[in-house]
């Protein structure tokens, strides 16, 4: 039995288990989705939701396989990650703008929180960042 002499630090731990959080969410709507296209009663709209359904599908796949590498150490996948994170500050915005402040407002706190635990002085050590 081999163990671990560096442990993933807390912070990057932390991230990768959003982004896996992250994953899931987006994969239970993935499926909505597809029960939705599925069922659908017309298909004037049908290449425009097949599209956002397949949106959705690799949006989960990518959180799903950055949450992954980030869990290997790889430093290449930190700045996609990020910027995944960031994309949520204005879906946010534009929630709270549209009366989901209840919604909005906890996503862009998860897109400020991964991002900064990403680039928490633990995690770029982790991911050999000096």
């Amino acid at each position: 039995m081999t163990t671990d002499s560096d442990p993933i630090p807390v912070t990057l731990r932390w991230a990768v288990w959003l982004l896996r959080g992250e994953a899931v969410a987006v994969g239970l709507i993935a499926l909505w989705l597809v029960w939705a296209d599925l069922t659908a009663d017309t298909t004037v709209g049908l290449t425009s939701a097949l599209l956002v359904t397949a949106f959705a599908v690799a949006g989960a796949v990518a959180l799903w396989a950055l949450g992954a590498a980030l869990h290997r150490r790889r430093a290449g996948a930190r700045a996609p990650a990020i910027v995944l994170q960031l994309m949520l500050l204005p879906i946010g915005w534009y929630m709270i703008q549209g009366g989901m402040g209840w919604l909005g407002v906890p996503l862009m706190a998860l897109g400020v929180g991964v991002s900064v635990l990403l680039v928490a002085p633990a995690s770029n050590r982790a991911l050999g960042f000096s």
